[in-house]
């Protein structure tokens, strides 16, 4: 097998969907402020794996604003809000308060804003 040219390594995400919850803004022990909040994303049911078509099934996604301008954008959405969000998934760690060790998926979000 030949090599092919070198392919650029991307990751990119692009939401849209419902705010579930007022976005909220936390902490971090390293002093550093956050803004977390979920959207909520119509899931096509599955007839194939014998989903009812009339059921309805969502994706909710977290979401974290780093910089200081994906936070105002993150806060200027509310509850039930139909946003666009757009940025990258990263997969953190941290430690539980018992000290266990966790990891989930999350949203990295460069930019949010209402669709509607």
């Amino acid at each position: 097998m030949g090599r092919s040219a070198p392919v650029e390594h991307r990751n990119e995400v692009a939401v849209v969907g419902r705010v579930t919850g007022a976005p909220s803004v936390r902490t971090l022990p390293s002093g550093d402020d956050i803004v977390t909040w979920r959207v909520s994303v119509d899931r096509e049911p599955a007839p194939a794996r014998g989903e009812p078509t009339s059921r309805r099934v969502v994706d909710a996604l977290d979401c974290v604003a780093w910089t200081a301008a994906a936070r105002r954008s993150a806060l200027a959405c509310a509850e039930n809000d139909v946003v666009e969000v757009v940025g990258s998934l990263r997969r953190r760690f941290w430690r539980a308060g018992w000290g266990a060790r966790r990891a989930g998926w999350s949203r990295s979000v460069m930019d949010a804003g209402r669709t509607s």
